[in-house]
């Protein structure tokens, strides 16, 4: 065989026709799309985070929801006295147990101490004044009795000296009767001067008595203002020490404590000694609840200090006027305070605990219910994404009442089932831009 001459075939080499050649490069075509599509599908696609919430069964509560704080229903409040320029100088702190007598409140007593001195010396004064008073007008009287006498005793010796007219001549006689008659105006004039004197000494007694009177008064009246210098307990209990409101602080917040060298108008609150066998909670409605609520409503009650309980409450108290608070400059707004009062209590209730209230308006128990946030629009009709296995579904429901968070569900859904909190599909478009 000649070298030149090619074999038509190779060893080993397969004998293919050209249809099963096509057949072989389709079939490698199909393998390397179906990968490529499975890379892209599983290496490309994002996992979709859908906030869900299961249709639970249970009370379904409209209701007010605000703050307050906790009060005693019965309490002896402790207030200044009537006594002006008071300053604290002792003050038990609040929480502080105290009997009956036990001192509360201490004022500063200097002030009235050096006017109790003063009165004091204003009424010995006085007393000496009218000693003098006195003396002096002792001696006027016996001045104006020698005076008298002196003048009884010439119009005696005139009237003894004409009744010798008839022996004497008649010139003579006539003499003696005028010194008659001049020393009985004499008599006269000195009765008229004691009389004078009687009314002038009348008058400056009665002067210096009402002197005295006064000073006594004043004197009564700081003897009066040291006994009050100091308040003692009624009654065994715990002090709560209240708010002064007269007192600087930053605009809008609460005013702070009374405390010692604080200055105290007459009649301020400055504690109570609460009565703890009752107490209720102090509140502050906003003006568009006022119409919702009406007085024996319930009233559930949360203690920020006991977070583990609940203390039911009834409303039994609505200010007919509204107070008006401001919040800064131009910025004001108007509450009703109100009140219910506890029907359950717990030994570690103290006045003053800030808690929050709920106000039931109405109460529908044993409901279905789902978060007011889960149900949307579809078509003019409510409905709902319902969770079937891995996907949603759009379900119509009936809906009915509806408050800040929940809505009951009368017709569509079951207890347990799955929805959505959002729309699953805008979920998904929002994770792919991610």
């Amino acid at each position: 065989m000649s070298k030149n001459v090619k074999p038509k075939k190779r060893i080993g080499q397969a004998n293919l026709s050209p249809r099963r050649k096509i057949a072989a490069w389709t079939f490698v075509a199909l393998l390397l799309a179906a990968g490529g599509w499975a890379a892209y599908h599983y290496a490309g696609k994002t996992k979709v985070e859908v906030p869900v919430a299961r249709v639970r069964r249970g009370e379904f509560i409209i209701s007010v929801k605000t703050r307050g704080e906790i009060e005693s229903t019965r309490s002896k409040v402790l207030t200044a006295p009537q006594v002006p320029d008071l300053m604290i100088t002792r003050l038990v702190r609040s929480g502080q147990h105290v009997k009956a007598g036990d001192v509360v409140v201490e004022f500063d007593p200097a002030q009235n101490e050096q006017e109790l001195l003063e009165r004091t010396t204003a009424v010995r004064t006085v007393d000496s004044e009218i000693v003098q008073m006195k003396a002096s007008h002792k001696i006027t009287d016996e001045q104006d009795e020698m005076n008298l006498m002196i003048a009884e005793y010439n119009l005696e010796r005139a009237k003894l000296d004409a009744s010798k007219a008839e022996v004497i001549s008649a010139i003579e006689g006539m003499k003696y009767r005028i010194d008659v008659d001049v020393s009985q105006g004499e008599l006269e004039l000195v009765k008229t001067v004691v009389n004078a004197h009687d009314v002038a000494q009348q008058a400056d007694l009665q002067r210096l008595q009402q002197k005295k009177d006064k000073a006594l008064r004043d004197l009564k009246r700081v003897q009066g203002y040291l006994s009050k210098m100091v308040i003692r307990a009624p009654i065994d209990g715990i002090v709560h020490v209240l708010p002064n409101f007269r007192a600087s602080g930053s605009w809008g917040s609460k005013p702070p404590p009374f405390k010692e060298g604080d200055t105290v108008w007459t009649g301020a609150a400055i504690a109570e000694i609460p009565d703890l066998s009752q107490m209720r909670i102090d509140l502050k409605l906003e003006e568009v609840e006022r119409g919702k609520l009406e007085l024996g409503q319930a009233v559930r009650v949360r203690v920020d200090a006991i977070p583990d309980r609940e203390f039911p409450a009834v409303l039994d108290w609505i200010s007919p006027i509204a107070q008006t608070q401001r919040r800064g400059i131009g910025v004001s707004e108007k509450t009703f305070p109100a009140r219910a009062t506890l029907t359950k209590l717990d030994d570690r209730l103290r006045p003053g605990m800030s808690a929050s209230a709920e106000i039931i308006i109405e109460s529908l128990p044993d409901v279905l219910m789902i978060p007011e946030r889960a149900s949307f629009l579809h078509e003019g009709r409510p409905a709902v994404w319902v969770q079937k296995g891995d996907k949603f579904e759009i379900r119509y429901i009936e809906v009915g009442k509806r408050n800040e968070t929940d809505l009951v569900v009368r017709r569509g859904l079951n207890e347990g089932e799955i929805v959505a909190l959002e729309n699953p599909e805008e979920a998904a478009k929002r994770a792919k831009k991610l």
